[in-house]
């Protein structure tokens, strides 16, 4: 019957409470308050401890504590029913090891945007929570990542730190991650941290200062996002083993034609490639696949066409949609004219 009821409840909320534009699935059921329902027919659930006074917690989601943007300074107490945790937003610095040895249930855990410290996480606050598929540590001052990660997480955001080094240790075991932000850190290189990854689909290491390609990249890759770094090659056979990658973005780096290898991206199954301000005088052959191709601010100076297509004829043509070549030394009188037949998909050229 209780479940009727709160499904009775979400279909007559005004769907403006369910907002686009919040990443929160769960916003809706904190509406409710303002309808009367926390103080009126709707009980709160005090099952393994009470909601601490500075949160809240919906009767009508008992298992959700939200204590985001609260101007909090110290960890709460959090009841063992808690299975999504929300403490963006505050000033939280520390998380003893007690900090949530009372809620082992926990499956997501929000704490972006915090003023936490590598040598004020306790070594083993996260270590029993076994179940947890989402951890948010980004816009934190963390140098290091926290030590016994839970191998169930899925999620894992760390971006926006001043992490250094990750040790091979770090995400050790962690067959079940598909999702690894570690964008705008202080990266220099990587080492083997990322073998064994083997679920991974996307990963950031965008805004470091990384050298080179990380090493052991794992093969079920999605998206691949390296810019803002200074590599200035890619090895040999960069993309033969990967069946799966569409998105490559390698802008701001500090590539040249020689520390590209022949037919590095002309692979199959790339959709979208981004090479746009490095340091290329050439266009690198591309797979007659690829739809999307940035190469602005580089110093090319020819407008290769066999580049996009090996043979020029009506059968056999790009699918390129998207072509930016704008800020080289390239203008549209360089163009040839088979150009109409080999980029007939094309909706988007800029030069």
């Amino acid at each position: 019957m209780s479940g009727l009821c709160v499904f009775l409840l979400a279909c007559v909320l005004p769907l403006s409470l369910a907002s686009p534009g919040r990443q929160d699935p769960f916003f809706w059921l904190s509406a409710l308050r303002g309808r009367g329902y926390v103080e009126g027919s709707l009980l709160a659930d005090t099952t393994g401890g009470e909601c601490p006074a500075e949160c809240d917690c919906p009767p009508s989601f008992p298992i959700a504590m939200y204590c985001d943007g609260r101007g909090l300074t110290a960890m709460p107490n959090v009841p063992s029913r808690m299975k999504y945790l929300y403490l963006q937003h505050n000033e939280i610095s520390a998380m003893p090891d007690s900090a949530l040895a009372n809620a082992t249930n926990l499956v997501w855990v929000m704490m972006h945007h915090n003023a936490l410290s590598t040598d004020k996480i306790g070594k083993r606050v996260f270590a029993k929570l076994q179940g947890l598929e989402r951890l948010y540590l980004q816009h934190n001052n963390l140098t290091r990542v926290p030590p016994n990660l839970p191998r169930s997480l899925r999620d894992l955001r760390l971006n926006n730190n001043n992490i250094n080094k990750i040790t091979p240790a770090a995400l050790d075991g962690m067959d079940n991650l598909t999702i690894l932000y570690l964008h705008d850190n202080a990266l220099t290189e990587m080492g083997t941290s990322l073998k064994g990854l083997n679920s991974l689909t996307l990963l950031d290491v965008s805004g470091n200062k990384l050298k080179k390609v990380p090493d052991s990249l794992p093969e079920r890759l999605h998206q691949l996002y390296l810019e803002s770094n200074a590599i200035s090659a890619v090895p040999e056979g960069f993309l033969s083993k990967f069946s799966q990658l569409q998105y490559i973005r390698m802008a701001h780096n500090q590539l040249t034609d020689n520390g590209i290898p022949p037919n590095t991206f002309n692979v199959s199954g790339l959709v979208e490639l981004d090479l746009s301000f490095n340091q290329l005088e050439r266009i690198p052959p591309v797979s007659q696949t690829l739809e999307h191709l940035y190469l602005q601010a580089n110093h090319i100076k020819e407008f290769t066409l066999g580049s996009f297509c090996g043979v020029v004829d009506v059968m056999n043509f790009s699918k390129l949609r998207t072509l930016r070549l704008e800020g080289n030394e390239i203008s549209t009188g360089d163009v040839p004219s088979e150009s109409a037949l080999c980029l007939r998909l094309a909706n988007t050229i800029e030069l």
